[in-house]
């Protein structure tokens, strides 16, 4: 009995900075060590996806839920993170040495800004798990605005060029035409719809090997009709 007391105080003074270390070795690899680096080849959405085989769950998850079709969703990623799941654009050089601020908020494999972010968050019921370095919710994110900007502007969820615009300059900016007066935006834009539908082209020769692949996945539950 005595020595059952002993452990039970051990257990006592111990416990809380166990458990600590514990979330925090858990976080740190939830948020950081696990996630996948960039494909081998991200110029074949068929070659991402073998890859990375989750991403098109959650790219489809993301298209049924909100309407981007898949090839859309990864052309942005591509575009805005090389799909680096803690991309942040290039800090300022303060005197030409000095690593000074980053110019934006910008995070993650979608690059979503914070208080774009915030808005996703409050939007959806998002939790502190939810972050911009999983791709789950980078894809999600990337569906559910360009769902507020097919609402609010009128702009076809088959149109990956105006869809990426709205992204880029917000959907105020995009209203005022903002962008007419930068061709380099304008550029870039129309390289997202050539890899979008680059992508799209390429998922048709593949995808039926990334639907029902699991094995739980099966008829009547899981349809291999994208």
């Amino acid at each position: 009995m005595k020595q059952l007391e002993v452990w039970r105080r051990r257990a006592r003074w111990y416990g809380w900075p166990l458990l600590g270390l514990l979330v925090a070795i858990w976080a740190s690899l939830r948020f950081s060590l696990l996630e996948p680096g960039p494909p081998s080849d991200p110029e074949n959405l068929c070659g991402i996806f073998r890859e990375h085989t989750v991403w098109y769950d959650y790219a489809r998850q993301s298209r049924d839920k909100w309407g981007t079709p898949i090839a859309t969703q990864m052309a942005f990623v591509y575009y805005e993170s090389s799909f680096r799941s803690h991309a942040r654009p290039p800090r300022a050089i303060l005197w030409g040495f000095i690593p000074w601020t980053r110019p934006t908020t910008a995070f993650g494999y979608a690059q979503a800004l914070d208080p774009a972010w915030r808005d996703y968050l409050e939007a959806n019921g998002g939790s502190w798990l939810t972050v911009r370095s999983d791709m789950e919710y980078a894809l999600d994110f990337v569906g559910w605005y360009n769902r507020l900007s097919h609402d609010r502007l009128g702009i076809p969820l088959t149109s990956p060029r105006e869809l990426y615009l709205a992204y880029h300059e917000g959907r105020s900016g995009y209203a005022s035409g903002s962008y007419r007066s930068k061709p380099a935006l304008k550029s870039l834009a129309s390289r997202v719809r050539a890899r979008a539908f680059r992508y799209d082209n390429q998922l048709q020769q593949c995808e039926q090997e990334f639907q029902c692949w699991r094995w739980y996945q099966f008829w009547p539950f899981c349809s291999t009709e994208s």
